[in-house]
């Protein structure tokens, strides 16, 4: 259902780029507003952080979210000028009101700027979709949903990714104790749990089952693919009597997140459908970053280690890591910059030659008589091209570990050198989530409670400049982020790296 609906687009099958963006669903956005040129008329002004003014329309609006509140999900958005309302139109009092005198609640139409640089050096290549700011996530003292009269379910899917049980563990939590809620499930198998409920177990959720699930890698829920049918899932959702809903996953999930939005608003179904982006690539659009990749970076910068012993310890030795970075070399870069080891990064991002390669290998050996190259696994594509595409109609990567492996041991082996291959494949997304990571996963996991409860739905929480905000979940499903070569990341891994200007992208710069 989800492979045919995607391929209905006519511009699914071509991607759109824009500097750091890939686009894979363009429908879902306006690609002007998207990747920098300015949007359509239309009917609201929204301040740009220069002072001049823009037209958008409560679609392509970031703040507008009156389509995506289940107060106002089915009126005109033209018939709300202002959103967010001041004063939510449901008045159920908070139970940490009672519960906690004195707490701190956000006011509903508390915004985040969507940028907050004047005289921005990289404001061309900049993306204008959150030109209307974000609404901010948490909790406020009036809340749309009865507490007890919610019943809520949580469903992770796609791959596994560090901090997924931390996620879980949060919601679970929150609902409990913040708004004590009782009737908390998870659905097994991803979207499979929903989609056929009576062939996958559904966990009964507390605090006692959920404790100590953060110590360890993996989701309880056991993450799978697949199994999305919107209307299966809906007449699931409503059978069962749930009306909360909060789905972990990755840019395709919310994706999915959003196409059932849209059914249950066709089917006039009230559940609030809350979004938490999970990508261990960190390449979801928007977004500072995504729950799981500092656990990732943490255990890929160990890897890079290893294989700085091996090729240390060897006269003309050369270790090569692979690691995890289809679209984008955001794992690869932050490894490289926190292992301070790497003497080459190569990212999907960046084009280069093996002539190219070659030359900066010598170059190295020549200099300190080792070298470690670290390459995302969908960098250098154009080398190791295969031509071919599975069943959901995405490219099949060629290996460009291996090639670079057999290609250097070829140009090695007449000086006396060779290399030393690591591929830690699945290792760096079945680890346990770091502190850092899981205070990260609790906040978003409390502000994805919070933002359901307030009755928004179709929507994702995420966080934007440090603050967690809600996003339209069709912003979040719209494409990939990818590393900017202007971007001081990148920059700072060169200069880090001591790689030369045919290797940077400098040269992608000057075209």
């Amino acid at each position: 259902y989800l492979v045919a609906k995607m391929l209905a687009s006519p511009a699914f099958e071509n991607d759109v780029r824009g500097e750091g963006y890939m686009l894979r669903r363009p429908s879902l956005l306006s690609q002007k507003n998207l990747l920098g040129e300015p949007a359509e008329p239309s009917l609201r002004k929204s301040s740009d952080n220069d002072g001049t003014s823009a037209e958008l329309p409560p679609s392509d609006d970031s703040s507008h979210l009156s389509e995506h509140h289940l107060g106002a999900w089915l009126d005109d958005p033209a018939s709300h000028p202002c959103w967010p309302q001041k004063h939510s139109a449901k008045k159920v009092l908070n139970p940490m009101a009672r519960a906690r005198p004195g707490m701190n609640f956000l006011n509903t139409d508390e915004k985040v700027l969507g940028s907050i640089l004047l005289n921005d050096s990289k404001a061309s290549i900049r993306s204008n979709a959150l030109r209307g700011n974000c609404i901010r996530a948490n909790a406020t003292e009036y809340i749309f949903w009865e507490p007890a009269k919610v019943k809520a379910v949580m469903v992770t899917c796609g791959g596994l990714c560090p901090g997924l049980n931390s996620i879980i563990k949060g919601v679970t939590n929150c609902l409990w104790h913040d708004y004590n809620v009782r009737k908390i499930y998870g659905a097994t198998g991803g979207y499979n749990g929903l989609s056929a409920p009576d062939k996958y177990q559904m966990l009964e959720l507390n605090p006692e089952v959920v404790r100590e699930i953060h110590m360890k890698g993996g989701s309880i829920l056991k993450a799978g693919r697949g199994g999305f049918d919107a209307p299966k899932i809906c007449k699931s959702l409503q059978q069962l009597g749930i009306n909360l809903l909060f789905v972990i996953g990755g840019d395709g999930t919310q994706f999915a997140g959003h196409l059932l939005y849209e059914e249950a608003r066709r089917q006039r179904l009230p559940i609030s459908i809350v979004g938490v982006p999970k990508s261990i690539d960190n390449d979801v659009l928007f977004v500072d970053r995504t729950f799981g990749f500092d656990s990732a970076v943490e255990s890929a910068a160990e890897v890079i280690r290893n294989g700085w012993v091996e090729a240390s310890s060897c006269e003309k030795g050369v270790g090569i890591v692979k690691l995890m970075g289809r679209d984008a070399g955001f794992v690869a870069a932050h490894a490289a910059l926190a292992s301070n080891l790497v003497d080459l990064c190569l990212v999907p991002e960046v084009k280069v030659t093996m002539e190219d390669v070659c030359e900066h290998v010598d170059d190295v050996l020549k200099r300190k008589k080792y070298m470690v190259i670290v390459v995302a696994e969908g960098a250098g594509q154009d080398l190791v091209a295969t031509g071919e595409k599975d069943a959901t109609g995405h490219t099949v990567y060629g290996d460009i570990g291996v090639y670079l492996r057999d290609t250097l041991n070829k140009h090695l082996k007449p000086q006396g050198g060779r290399t030393f291959y690591i591929d830690p494949s699945y290792i760096i997304r079945s680890v346990p989530v770091t502190p850092n990571d899981h205070i990260y996963c609790s906040r978003l996991a409390n502000n994805a409670v919070h933002t359901a409860m307030r009755g928004y739905t179709g929507v994702c929480v995420g966080a934007i400049h440090n603050v967690i905000c809600i996003l339209k979940s069709k912003l979040i499903a719209s494409g990939k982020k990818q590393i900017k070569v202007k971007s001081t990341t990148w920059q700072s891994c060169v200069q880090n790296c001591h790689m030369p200007h045919s290797l940077s992208g400098g040269a992608q710069l000057a075209r």
